[in-house]
C-alpha cells in the first residue's frame, strides 16, 4: 500500500427538501453572493424562483450561460470579474458538473490580482479562494465533493483538469429529486462519466482488496441503479444511490493507497471535448473500451479477470483471456444498451485531426507514466478503433 494524506473538508447535505438549510448555511460567509448557472433548465424545475425566495435577505449577482465542457472565456473570465466587481462573499453554483467547475475557477481567480490562466495551468499556486457553496441537479462528476474541475480555453484546444485543495466546496446540497427532469441522454452521460471515474482508480498498480471492493460495488451500482434510473426517470431510490455514487467516484476515497493510474480514458477523452466540444460522458464510453483492448496483455490480464468475475459475475472457470476479452465486451454493450452512441463519427469526430490531437495529449496529459503506458502512437492506434 502507498503513502497517503488525505482531506475531505466538503459538507453533503443529502436528501428530499434539504435546500431549506440553504439560508442557515449561506449566512455563514456574508450577504453578497455571485449565483452561477447554466443555460436555465434550473429555472424550467423551479428552482432558481425557490432559491432566490429562500435567499431573499441576501443580495445576488447573477452569472448565467454557463455552457457543458465550461469555457474560461467568457465564462470564467466573466465571473472573476464580477466577484471582484461586487466584492463577492461566497459563490452558490446551482446546476451540474460543468457550472460547479467553472465556479471553482472563478472562486480561485477571484482572489488572484493576476491571470486567472496562470493558476488553472499551474504557473502559480492559489493561495486562497472564494467560498463555494453548489445545489447539485445532475449526477456524473462528483465535483461536488472533490477540489478538480475542467476548464476549456477554446482557442488554444486546451481542456484542463484543475485540481487545487482551496476550491473544495465548502458544502453541497445534494436532493436526488432535481435529477428527475435529466434527460435520457445526460443521465447515461452521467453513468458513462462515473463509471470511468472508477475505472481509472481500479485499473491500476498496486491496490487493496478493500479499495478493490469499494470499486466493484460501485461498478455494480451505478449499472444497476442507472439502468433504473433511465427506464423510470423519478424512481427515487434509484436516483439518489447514483447521485451518491457519483459523488463517491472521484473524490479520492476509491483510491486511498492505490499507485497511481495517469487517467489515461480522460486525458485522451480531454482532447475530444477540446477540439469538438461533445459530451464529456459519451467521449469516456466511446474510448474507454478500445482503451482496454488495446492495453490488454499478459501484465493487465490479472485485472481484466478479476473485473469480469466480480463485476460481471463472468464463470471463473474460462480461460483467463476470454473471460478478459467478455469483461471489456460487457463494458461496450453496457455503454450501448443504455444508448450512448459508441464510435467517434456518431458524436461529429472523423479522422482528418487524429494526428493532430494524438500529438496534443501526448504532449500534454503525460500517459507515458500511466498503469499502461501510453505512447503517441498508442494514443492514436485508440482513436483510430474508436471511430
Amino acid at each position: 500500500m502507498q503513502n497517503f494524506d488525505y482531506k475531505t473538508p466538503t459538507r453533503l447535505i443529502f436528501g428530499k427538501g434539504v435546500i431549506v438549510k440553504l439560508p442557515e448555511v449561506m449566512s455563514a460567509f456574508g450577504k453578497k453572493i455571485l449565483l452561477t448557472y447554466g443555460g436555465g433548465s434550473i429555472k424550467k424545475i423551479g428552482l432558481y424562483d425557490q432559491v432566490r425566495e429562500l435567499l431573499k435577505d441576501f443580495e445576488i449577482i447573477e452569472l448565467s450561460g454557463i455552457q457543458p465542457n465550461p469555457k474560461y472565456d467568457p465564462s470564467v473570465l466573466d465571473g472573476v470579474r464580477l466577484c471582484k466587481e461586487h466584492k463577492i462573499d461566497v459563490i452558490l453554483s446551482v446546476g451540474g458538473g460543468s457550472v460547479l467547475d467553472c465556479s471553482k475557477a472563478i472562486a480561485a481567480g477571484a482572489c488572484y490580482d493576476g491571470d486567472p490562466w496562470d493558476l488553472i495551468s499551474y504557473k502559480v499556486k492559489a493561495q486562497a479562494a472564494l467560498p463555494i457553496v453548489d445545489i447539485l441537479t445532475l449526477a456524473a462528476t462528483g465535483s461536488e465533493y472533490d477540489a478538480a474541475s475542467v476548464i476549456s480555453r477554446t482557442e488554444t484546444n486546451d481542456k484542463i483538469g484543475y485540481i487545487d485543495p482551496v476550491v473544495y466546496p465548502h458544502t453541497s446540497i445534494l436532493d436526488p429529486t432535481y435529477t428527475f427532469t435529466v434527460s435520457r441522454k445526460q443521465t447515461a452521460a452521467g453513468i458513462a462519466d462515473a463509471m470511468n471515474h472508477v475505472m481509472e482508480q481500479y485499473f491500476t498498480e498496486d491496490t487493496t482488496l478493500l479499495n478493490d471492493g469499494f470499486c466493484e460495488s460501485m461498478f455494480r451500482s451505478l449499472m444497476a441503479n442507472g439502468r433504473k434510473c433511465i427506464d423510470n426517470p423519478e424512481d427515487y431510490t434509484a436516483r439518489a444511490e447514483m447521485m451518491l455514487a457519483c459523488s463517491y467516484g472521484c473524490n479520492g476515497i476509491l483510491a486511498l493507497g492505490n499507485s497511481p493510474s495517469g487517467w489515461p480514458c480522460h486525458g485522451i477523452e480531454h482532447a475530444l471535448s477540446a477540439y469538438y466540444d461533445i459530451t464529456h460522458g459519451e467521449g469516456l464510453a466511446i474510448i474507454t473500451p478500445r482503451w482496454m483492448r488495446h492495453i490488454l496483455n499478459d501484465h493487465t490480464l490479472p485485472r481484466f479477470v478479476k473485473y469480469g468475475i466480480n463485476v460481471f459475475g463472468l464463470d471463473a472457470s474460462l480461460p483467463e483471456r476470454e473471460i478478459a476479452e467478455k469483461a471489456i465486451d460487457a463494458t461496450y454493450k453496457f455503454f450501448e444498451s443504455i444508448g450512448i452512441p459508441m464510435h467517434l463519427r456518431e458524436v461529429g469526430i472523423d479522422d482528418s485531426r487524429l494526428d493532430e490531437m494524438a500529438h496534443h495529449i501526448a504532449v500534454n496529459e503525460g500517459l507515458d507514466h500511466a498503469y499502461a503506458p501510453l505512447s503517441e502512437q498508442d494514443i492514436k492506434e485508440i482513436l483510430v478503433a474508436s471511430l
